[in-house]
């Protein structure tokens, strides 16, 4: 029976995005930052946007993949995917979906792309839609515990004290963003520097979060175009292959009311063994991390469940000169993530990841043929995912 199997079958040849902007100050309504960004990848590629055939996202992105289909005159509408649940969880797995795609045979290039227009539609970040409520928040909101920041405190705090982390490991995650961020022209944080002195009179938003804790808001798109690895040969400098992806949680990550046996995790602990099967590679062939930052608690466990250190190693593992670019021992969210160059629900990281691989980086890493790429933790599902050069296949 034949490896059921991603690795080395999928390449990324294009990446695209828009310009990013705070939250509701994009000119365009979304549809059109969407559209602009899959044009973007299609140039990089240099693939004519006619010949998509399939489409996948996640977040329930409001951007209709048959509408999208029409605005750019495809030829037909072979797949179209949208990964369940998890908000930023599925990240990586819209990239997995495209792939999967691909590689049974139902498309030949897909588009995986997110797109946010919040002037257009409103703020993530405030709470809505609160006259009636069911599921976890009916445990959470007759008790104040209204936004997101409130609700992972509890986890990443329960975690930090059952393994005497510090709050300079956080701080660490954050600075290595900022950064980072320097560097990129495209990073909304560019020109705005972090210290340890601002970073600990920064006000708390719920403890641990430090203000400098918590990811942004913005509007933009990021897309990528993905092709069968037989194809992407014909581009070699574009392509970066996929080696692994995983995604899903473990047991009973939906329990209420917070109440799941493995409260204090980031939700990777069943997924990280799929990842680097399919991969074959290990922990240590990793050279470079995406990490989505909701939060950096969550990058803390997140980094912690993918066996890139321990939680007893974590104090001394986080400090600011390990995470950052060129010779960091694990150089960490190069284009500044979520916390500096933009939040479009971590997809920002992906094309990071791509550009890591490509050698193309404003923050380049000195090891770069295997990239992590980390979708939003302490949701269910989850996802991860391992990008590579031709040559680690």
């Amino acid at each position: 029976m034949a490896e059921r199997s991603l690795r080395g079958r999928v390449a990324i040849v294009g990446a695209g995005e828009t310009p990013y902007y705070k939250h509701g100050q994009s000119p365009d309504a979304e549809f059109k930052l969407a559209v602009k960004a899959i044009l973007s990848a299609c140039e990089d590629a240099g693939i004519h946007p006619r010949d998509i055939d399939g489409f996948s996202s996640y977040s329930d992105d409001r951007n209709d993949a048959t509408r999208l289909a029409a605005a750019l005159g495809i030829k037909r509408l072979r797949s179209a995917t949208m990964q369940w649940g998890g908000g930023g969880g599925g990240c990586c797995a819209a990239v997995a979906n495209g792939a999967a795609a691909i590689e049974s045979g139902m498309a030949e290039c897909v588009v995986v792309f997110r797109a946010l227009a919040q002037g257009q539609f409103g703020r993530f970040g405030q709470t809505t839609g609160i006259e009636t409520i069911s599921g976890e928040k009916a445990y959470l909101m007759p008790y104040g515990v209204l936004a997101p920041p409130q609700r992972f405190a509890m986890r990443v705090r329960r975690f930090m004290h059952e393994h005497d982390i510090q709050q300079e490991a956080l701080r660490a995650i954050a600075l290595a963003s900022y950064h980072h961020a320097q560097a990129n022209p495209r990073a909304l944080m560019h020109g705005r520097p972090l210290d340890e002195k601002t970073y600990d009179a920064s006000r708390w938003i719920v403890e641990p979060f430090h203000l400098y804790d918590c990811c942004m808001e913005n509007d933009g798109a990021a897309a990528v175009v993905m092709v069968p690895a037989e194809r992407a040969r014909d581009t070699p400098d574009k392509a970066v292959y996929v080696l692994g992806a995983a995604s899903g949680s473990g047991y009973r990550a939906g329990a209420h009311p917070h109440n799941a046996p493995d409260y204090a995790s980031a939700s990777f602990t069943t997924v990280v063994p799929d990842l680097f099967a399919m991969a074959r590679v290990s922990h240590s062939d990793v050279g470079v991390v995406q990490s989505y930052e909701n939060f950096t608690g969550g990058v803390l466990m997140a980094l912690i469940e993918h066996g890139l250190f321990t939680a007893k190693q974590a104090n001394n593992f986080l400090q600011l000169e390990n995470l950052i670019a060129p010779s960091g021992r694990l150089p960490l969210n190069t284009s500044g993530g979520n916390l500096a160059e933009c939040y479009i629900h971590g997809f920002e990281l992906v094309l990071e990841a791509v550009r890591q691989v490509r050698g193309v980086s404003t923050s380049q890493a000195n090891r770069n043929d295997v990239a992590l790429v980390i979708g939003g933790p302490m949701v269910s599902p989850v996802s991860s995912l391992l990008l590579g050069k031709e040559s680690v296949l």
